[in-house]
C-alpha cells in the first residue's frame, strides 16, 4: 500500500479533520519545548478527541506496524516528543472533559487540559491539585503524568504520581484498559498505575486520569534572601531541608536572576551571587518554621533574608517559573534536570559551576533546592559551532557528575531521547534491561515512542 493510500485508510476511520497532513502543520509537531536537533515532522498526526478516536489510530499503527509519539501540550524538555518522518503523533491536546467529585475530593480529566486550569477548576470546589511545574500555565495533565511532573511545591506536598488514583489506557494492541480507579486505598493486582506515571509513552497512551485532590491550601509567608556566594546560600539550604519541610524553598544563580530582571524589571538584586526563596504554610500562630528558616538563612552569612509581603511573595515566585524563558533570550539552551541527595546539593552547584569555568558555557542554575532537584541551563550561540560542541561536552559532564553524587540524571522532566545514552550508567545495565523486558510485554512490536527511554530494536 502506498504512503497516500495508508493515510487515506486512517482519515476513513476518523471524524473529519482528525488527521493533520498539510507540511505546516507538521512541522509544529516536529520537536518539543527540548528542540531535539535530529527530530524530523511526523508523517502525520492524529488530534483526537475521545478514547475511541485514540484506539482507532493505534489499531491502524498497530496495523501497519507505523511507530506511534503521544504528545500532549509540547511542553516537554528532555525530547521525548521529538517527531521522526515515520511516525503518526497522536495528540491528546483537545480531550479536554473534566468532572469533579467534591465529596470524595477527586476529579476525572482528560489528558489535554492543563495543569493551571486544572487548578482553577477546583479551586472554585476549595479544592486543590498540589502538583505544580513552573510550565503550570501551559503545560498539561497528560503531559505532567507522562514525566511524573514535579514542581515549586513538591518538596512538602509531592509529585504527579503521589495523586494519581487511576488511569484509562490504550495499549498497543488497541485494547482500553482501566487502572485503578477513585478509592484511596486499594491494593488489589500490582500496581499498573503507578508504572504508567512516567513511563514517557512507552508503554501506552493515557486518555483519562483519576486524582485525589487536598482541601484548599492554607496561606504561606514567604522570605526571601540574597546571598554574596553560591556555596553559603547552598549551605543554608540543606540545613532547611535537612530539618524542616518548607511549602516551598528555590534557588537562582546571578545569571538565572538577572535573565529574569531583564525579562520583568522587579528590582531583583543584580549583585547577589544567589538567590533564595523559601514559604511556610504552617499554621502554627507561633510561626516556628519561618523562624527556623530566617535563623538558618541568617547563619550562612546572607545580604540579607527577611520575610516578606505576600504581594511581593507571589510576584517572586512567578520570576522564578519566569526563569526558563528567561534564560531562553540570550540564546539556545540544553535544559538539565539533574538532582541529589540534599546533603549533596552544594557540592552538585560547585561541580556545575566548575564545569561552566572548564568548557567555557555560561549554565545559569535555578533549582527545587528542597528536595535536591536542580535545572542547570546551558546556554550557547547556536551560530558558533565551537561554543555549541563545548556545550553538548558540557551536558554530558553535569549528568555525570550528578550520577557520580549517586543522583539522578532527570528529577522530573524524563529520560526522553536526549538523556538515554546516561540512562545505563545511572540505574545500571540490569535495572534497564527489566525495564525493557516491561516494555516488550505492553508492546511487543515497539510501536509506542521508540528511542524514548529505550533503544531502537536495531540499535
Amino acid at each position: 500500500m502506498t504512503a497516500g493510500a495508508l493515510i487515506r485508510e486512517l482519515e476513513d476511520v476518523l471524524p473529519p479533520g482528525a488527521v493533520v497532513t498539510d507540511p505546516t502543520s507538521l512541522a509544529a509537531y516536529r520537536t518539543d519545548r527540548a528542540h531535539d536537533p535530529s527530530a524530523q515532522a511526523p508523517r502525520a498526526v492524529v488530534r483526537a478527541r475521545s478514547t475511541a478516536e485514540v484506539q482507532t489510530a493505534v489499531r491502524w499503527a498497530a496495523k501497519h506496524h507505523v511507530p506511534v509519539i503521544p504528545r500532549g501540550a509540547g511542553t516537554g524538555l528532555s525530547g521525548g516528543a521529538s517527531g521522526r518522518s515515520d511516525a503518526l503523533v497522536i495528540s491528546t491536546e483537545l480531550m479536554r472533559d473534566v468532572a469533579v467529585d467534591e465529596r470524595t475530593r477527586t476529579v476525572v480529566v482528560q489528558p489535554g487540559l492543563l495543569n493551571a486550569e486544572l487548578k482553577a477548576i477546583v479551586a472554585e470546589h476549595g479544592l486543590w491539585y498540589p502538583p505544580d511545574p513552573a510550565s503550570f500555565a501551559i503545560c498539561s495533565i497528560g503531559g505532567n503524568i507522562a514525566t511524573n511532573a514535579g514542581g515549586l511545591c513538591c518538596v512538602k506536598y509531592g509529585v504527579t504520581v503521589d495523586y494519581v488514583l487511576g488511569l484509562e489506557v490504550v495499549l498497543a494492541d488497541g485494547r482500553v484498559v482501566r487502572l485503578g480507579g477513585p478509592l484511596i486505598k486499594d491494593v488489589a493486582g500490582l500496581d499498573l498505575v503507578k508504572l504508567f506515571v512516567g513511563s514517557e509513552g512507552t508503554l501506552g497512551i493515557v486518555t483519562e486520569i483519576t486524582l485525589r485532590l487536598l482541601p484548599a491550601p492554607p496561606p504561606h509567608r514567604t522570605i526571601i534572601a540574597w546571598f554574596r556566594s553560591t556555596e553559603d546560600a547552598a549551605e543554608a539550604i540543606a540545613e532547611i531541608a535537612c530539618t524542616i519541610r518548607p511549602s516551598m524553598l528555590e534557588y537562582m544563580d546571578r545569571a538565572a536572576t538577572n535573565a529574569v530582571e531583564d525579562m520583568l524589571g522587579l528590582g531583583l538584586n543584580r549583585e547577589a551571587a544567589a538567590f533564595v526563596l523559601a514559604a511556610s504554610d504552617e499554621q502554627d500562630p507561633e510561626g516556628r518554621e519561618i523562624a527556623f528558616m530566617l535563623e538558618a538563612l541568617r547563619r550562612h552569612h546572607p545580604i540579607s533574608a527577611d520575610e516578606t509581603a505576600a504581594e511581593r511573595g507571589a510576584e517572586l515566585e512567578n520570576a522564578r517559573r519566569s526563569a526558563i524563558p528567561a534564560v531562553e533570550v540570550n540564546g539556545r539552551i540544553l535544559l538539565e534536570d539533574v538532582g541529589v541527595e540534599i546533603p549533596k546539593f552544594a557540592q552538585l552547584v560547585h561541580g556545575i559551576e566548575d564545569i561552566a569555568a572548564r568548557n567555557q558555557v555560561a549554565i545559569p542554575l535555578l533549582a527545587h533546592a528542597g528536595d535536591g532537584n536542580t535545572h542547570p541551563l546551558i546556554v550557547f550561540d547556536p551560530a558558533d559551532a565551537a561554543e555549541e560542541a563545548r556545550a553538548i561536552r558540557a551536558y554530558g559532564e553535569v549528568m555525570t557528575l550528578a550520577i557520580e553524587l549517586g543522583g539522578t540524571i532527570t528529577g522530573e522532566h524524563g529520560v526522553g531521547r536526549l538523556k538515554r545514552p546516561w540512562l545505563e550508567r545511572q540505574i545500571g545495565a540490569d535495572a534497564l534491561e527489566l525495564g525493557q523486558r516491561i516494555k516488550s510485554a505492553f508492546d511487543p512490536d515497539n510501536i509506542f515512542n521508540p528511542g524514548t527511554i529505550f533503544k531502537e530494536v536495531h540499535e
